[in-house]
Protein backbone atom coordinates (compact mmCIF):
# COMPACT_ATOMS: atom_id res chain seq x y z
CA UNK A 1 0.00 0.00 0.00
CA UNK A 2 1.17 3.37 -0.71
CA UNK A 3 0.81 6.31 1.76
CA UNK A 4 0.75 9.66 0.28
CA UNK A 5 3.80 11.79 1.78
CA UNK A 6 2.57 15.79 2.56
CA UNK A 7 3.27 18.38 0.53
CA UNK A 8 5.99 20.68 0.72
CA UNK A 9 4.05 23.90 0.70
CA UNK A 10 5.57 25.66 -2.76
CA UNK A 11 4.25 21.72 -4.82
CA UNK A 12 7.89 20.94 -6.18
CA UNK A 13 7.43 18.91 -9.55
CA UNK A 14 9.49 16.28 -11.02
CA UNK A 15 9.86 16.63 -15.01
CA UNK A 16 7.24 15.76 -17.20
CA UNK A 17 7.46 12.21 -18.61
CA UNK A 18 9.65 10.85 -15.82
CA UNK A 19 9.46 9.22 -12.72
CA UNK A 20 12.03 9.08 -9.84
CA UNK A 21 12.13 6.09 -6.91
CA UNK A 22 15.11 7.38 -4.75
CA UNK A 23 15.95 4.57 -1.89
CA UNK A 24 17.39 5.36 1.44
CA UNK A 25 20.62 4.18 2.82
CA UNK A 26 21.02 0.41 2.14
CA UNK A 27 23.85 -0.26 4.74
CA UNK A 28 24.34 -3.95 4.05
CA UNK A 29 20.54 -5.22 3.89
CA UNK A 30 19.87 -7.15 0.93
CA UNK A 31 17.12 -9.19 1.63
CA UNK A 32 15.32 -5.46 2.23
CA UNK A 33 16.84 -4.05 -1.09
CA UNK A 34 15.54 -7.18 -3.01
CA UNK A 35 12.05 -6.96 -1.30
CA UNK A 36 11.66 -2.76 -1.83
CA UNK A 37 13.13 -3.23 -5.36
CA UNK A 38 9.75 -5.46 -6.03
CA UNK A 39 7.35 -3.17 -4.25
CA UNK A 40 8.98 -0.26 -6.78
CA UNK A 41 8.46 -2.10 -9.47
CA UNK A 42 4.83 -2.72 -8.69
CA UNK A 43 4.09 0.68 -8.03
CA UNK A 44 5.88 1.74 -11.39
CA UNK A 45 3.88 -0.93 -13.18
CA UNK A 46 0.81 0.38 -11.69
CA UNK A 47 1.12 3.96 -12.82
CA UNK A 48 1.01 5.21 -16.86
CA UNK A 49 4.15 4.98 -18.77
CA UNK A 50 7.46 7.32 -18.28
CA UNK A 51 10.74 6.90 -18.49
CA UNK A 52 11.56 5.21 -14.68
CA UNK A 53 14.86 6.16 -12.69
CA UNK A 54 15.60 4.57 -9.37
CA UNK A 55 18.58 6.95 -7.81
CA UNK A 56 20.30 5.32 -4.45
CA UNK A 57 21.21 7.72 -1.95
CA UNK A 58 24.50 6.15 -0.99
CA UNK A 59 25.47 4.20 1.87
CA UNK A 60 24.98 0.86 0.41
CA UNK A 61 27.72 -0.48 2.44
CA UNK A 62 28.97 -0.99 5.74
CA UNK A 63 27.26 -2.05 9.23
CA UNK A 64 24.30 -4.78 8.36
CA UNK A 65 25.35 -8.00 6.99
CA UNK A 66 25.72 -8.51 3.30
CA UNK A 67 27.82 -5.25 1.79
CA UNK A 68 28.92 -7.41 -0.68
CA UNK A 69 25.71 -8.92 -1.62
CA UNK A 70 24.20 -5.68 -2.16
CA UNK A 71 27.10 -4.25 -4.51
CA UNK A 72 27.13 -7.19 -6.12
CA UNK A 73 23.35 -6.93 -6.72
CA UNK A 74 23.21 -3.54 -7.76
CA UNK A 75 26.49 -3.78 -10.37
CA UNK A 76 24.05 -6.35 -12.11
CA UNK A 77 21.16 -4.12 -11.16
CA UNK A 78 18.38 -7.12 -12.56
CA UNK A 79 15.32 -4.63 -12.98
CA UNK A 80 14.35 -3.63 -16.69
CA UNK A 81 12.11 -1.13 -16.13
CA UNK A 82 14.39 1.53 -14.90
CA UNK A 83 17.99 2.57 -14.79
CA UNK A 84 19.94 3.19 -11.80
CA UNK A 85 21.46 6.47 -10.20
CA UNK A 86 24.24 5.78 -7.21
CA UNK A 87 25.10 8.77 -5.07
CA UNK A 88 27.96 8.67 -2.55
CA UNK A 89 27.99 8.86 0.96
CA UNK A 90 30.26 8.98 3.66
CA UNK A 91 30.71 5.05 4.11
CA UNK A 92 31.29 4.99 0.12
CA UNK A 93 33.54 7.50 0.58
CA UNK A 94 35.90 6.46 3.74
CA UNK A 95 35.71 2.76 2.00
CA UNK A 96 37.13 4.04 -1.34
CA UNK A 97 39.95 6.58 -0.55
CA UNK A 98 40.77 3.84 2.34
CA UNK A 99 41.35 0.99 -0.23
CA UNK A 100 42.93 3.38 -2.99
CA UNK A 101 45.81 5.60 -1.54
CA UNK A 102 44.88 6.66 1.94
CA UNK A 103 45.14 3.80 4.66
CA UNK A 104 45.63 5.70 7.26
CA UNK A 105 41.61 6.50 7.02
CA UNK A 106 41.51 2.40 7.24
CA UNK A 107 41.14 2.36 11.17
CA UNK A 108 38.16 4.86 11.08
CA UNK A 109 36.39 3.54 8.67
CA UNK A 110 36.47 0.03 9.95
CA UNK A 111 35.35 1.73 13.11
CA UNK A 112 32.27 3.29 12.07
CA UNK A 113 30.75 0.07 10.08
CA UNK A 114 33.80 -1.54 7.90
CA UNK A 115 34.31 -4.50 10.38
CA UNK A 116 30.56 -5.75 8.92
CA UNK A 117 32.03 -4.93 5.28
CA UNK A 118 34.87 -6.47 5.62
CA UNK A 119 33.62 -10.08 6.96
CA UNK A 120 30.69 -9.97 4.24
CA UNK A 121 33.94 -10.36 1.92
CA UNK A 122 34.87 -13.37 4.20
CA UNK A 123 38.04 -11.10 6.39
CA UNK A 124 36.92 -11.66 9.97
CA UNK A 125 37.49 -9.11 12.44
CA UNK A 126 40.06 -11.03 14.29
CA UNK A 127 41.93 -10.68 11.15
CA UNK A 128 42.11 -6.72 10.85
CA UNK A 129 42.72 -5.88 14.83
CA UNK A 130 46.09 -4.25 15.92
CA UNK A 131 47.29 -4.44 12.76
CA UNK A 132 49.52 -2.23 10.66
CA UNK A 133 47.71 0.32 8.13
CA UNK A 134 49.38 -1.38 5.72
CA UNK A 135 49.09 -5.21 6.50
CA UNK A 136 44.96 -3.87 7.13
CA UNK A 137 45.13 -2.46 3.74
CA UNK A 138 46.54 -5.87 1.70
CA UNK A 139 44.13 -8.34 3.25
CA UNK A 140 40.96 -6.28 2.27
CA UNK A 141 42.33 -5.48 -0.90
CA UNK A 142 43.04 -8.84 -1.98
CA UNK A 143 39.47 -9.88 -0.77
CA UNK A 144 37.60 -7.26 -2.35
CA UNK A 145 37.16 -7.31 -5.55
CA UNK A 146 38.89 -4.19 -7.31
CA UNK A 147 35.79 -3.65 -9.58
CA UNK A 148 33.68 -3.33 -6.59
CA UNK A 149 36.02 -0.70 -5.21
CA UNK A 150 36.02 1.24 -8.73
CA UNK A 151 32.50 0.49 -8.67
CA UNK A 152 31.58 2.60 -5.87
CA UNK A 153 34.33 5.18 -6.73
CA UNK A 154 31.96 6.60 -9.82
CA UNK A 155 29.14 6.99 -7.63
CA UNK A 156 27.84 11.05 -7.60
CA UNK A 157 27.72 13.63 -5.56
CA UNK A 158 23.80 14.50 -6.33
CA UNK A 159 21.39 14.67 -8.96
CA UNK A 160 18.78 17.55 -10.00
CA UNK A 161 15.51 16.31 -11.03
CA UNK A 162 12.96 19.40 -11.46
CA UNK A 163 12.72 21.16 -8.45
CA UNK A 164 14.07 17.87 -6.34
CA UNK A 165 17.60 17.64 -5.45
CA UNK A 166 18.92 14.42 -4.36
CA UNK A 167 22.18 13.59 -2.11
CA UNK A 168 23.24 11.90 0.37
CA UNK A 169 23.77 14.15 3.28
CA UNK A 170 22.25 17.45 2.45
CA UNK A 171 23.24 21.02 1.07
CA UNK A 172 24.61 23.75 2.69
CA UNK A 173 22.12 27.01 2.67
CA UNK A 174 23.09 29.88 1.20
CA UNK A 175 25.46 28.13 -0.75
CA UNK A 176 24.70 28.07 -4.69
CA UNK A 177 24.35 24.30 -5.63
CA UNK A 178 27.20 24.96 -8.16
CA UNK A 179 29.51 25.99 -5.30
CA UNK A 180 28.18 23.61 -2.58
CA UNK A 181 31.18 21.48 -1.30
CA UNK A 182 31.55 17.59 -2.00
CA UNK A 183 32.48 16.74 1.72
CA UNK A 184 29.40 18.70 2.88
CA UNK A 185 26.83 16.90 -0.08
CA UNK A 186 28.32 13.37 2.08
CA UNK A 187 28.68 14.65 5.37
CA UNK A 188 26.24 17.94 6.93
CA UNK A 189 24.07 17.67 9.81
CA UNK A 190 22.64 20.08 11.67
CA UNK A 191 23.55 23.29 9.36
CA UNK A 192 21.32 21.89 6.95
CA UNK A 193 18.81 19.95 9.38
CA UNK A 194 18.09 22.78 11.18
CA UNK A 195 17.92 25.28 8.94
CA UNK A 196 14.02 26.03 7.82
CA UNK A 197 14.39 28.29 5.08
CA UNK A 198 14.06 27.98 1.55
CA UNK A 199 16.85 26.06 -0.12
CA UNK A 200 15.80 26.96 -3.94
CA UNK A 201 15.59 22.75 -4.12
CA UNK A 202 13.54 20.18 -1.76
CA UNK A 203 16.45 18.34 -1.14
CA UNK A 204 15.65 14.17 -0.76
CA UNK A 205 18.32 13.05 1.38
CA UNK A 206 19.69 10.30 3.63
CA UNK A 207 22.06 10.21 6.23
CA UNK A 208 20.29 11.03 9.03
CA UNK A 209 17.87 8.15 10.57
CA UNK A 210 14.22 9.24 11.21
CA UNK A 211 11.37 6.77 12.29
CA UNK A 212 9.39 7.30 8.75
CA UNK A 213 10.00 9.24 6.15
CA UNK A 214 10.74 12.96 7.04
CA UNK A 215 8.64 15.25 4.98
CA UNK A 216 9.84 18.96 5.59
CA UNK A 217 9.13 22.20 3.68
CA UNK A 218 12.51 22.26 2.08
CA UNK A 219 13.67 18.61 2.53
CA UNK A 220 12.74 15.31 2.37
CA UNK A 221 14.36 12.56 4.65
CA UNK A 222 14.75 8.75 3.65
CA UNK A 223 17.14 6.52 5.57
CA UNK A 224 14.72 5.12 7.87
CA UNK A 225 17.69 2.92 9.29
CA UNK A 226 17.36 0.01 7.88
CA UNK A 227 19.99 -2.35 9.02
CA UNK A 228 19.01 -1.56 12.77
CA UNK A 229 14.74 -1.57 12.24
CA UNK A 230 14.59 -3.58 8.57
CA UNK A 231 12.52 -0.54 7.14
CA UNK A 232 13.68 0.45 4.02
CA UNK A 233 12.48 3.13 2.67
CA UNK A 234 11.72 5.13 -0.78
CA UNK A 235 10.26 8.46 -2.25
CA UNK A 236 8.71 8.56 -5.86
CA UNK A 237 8.63 11.55 -7.56
CA UNK A 238 5.78 11.36 -10.10
CA UNK A 239 5.60 14.85 -11.81
CA UNK A 240 3.54 16.64 -9.26
CA UNK A 241 2.50 13.15 -6.89
CA UNK A 242 5.46 12.49 -4.39
CA UNK A 243 4.74 9.55 -2.49
CA UNK A 244 6.77 6.85 0.04
CA UNK A 245 6.93 3.16 -0.13
CA UNK A 246 8.47 1.13 2.33
CA UNK A 247 9.55 -2.71 3.39
CA UNK A 248 7.58 -1.70 6.46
Amino acid sequence: MISKGRKNRWSPKGKPGQRVYAVGDIHGCLAETQALMQKIKTDNDYRDGAETFVIFLGDLVDRGPDSRGVIEHLMEFPYHFAKPLFIMGNHEEMMVRALMGEPSLLPEWLKYGGFACAESYGVPRAQLLDREPSVIEYTLRSAIPRKHVDFLGEFLDYVHFGDFLFTHAGIRPGVPLEKQNSRDLKWIRDPFLEHSGDLGVTVVHGHTISDQVEFRSNRIGVDTGAYKTGVLSALCVDESDVSMLSTA
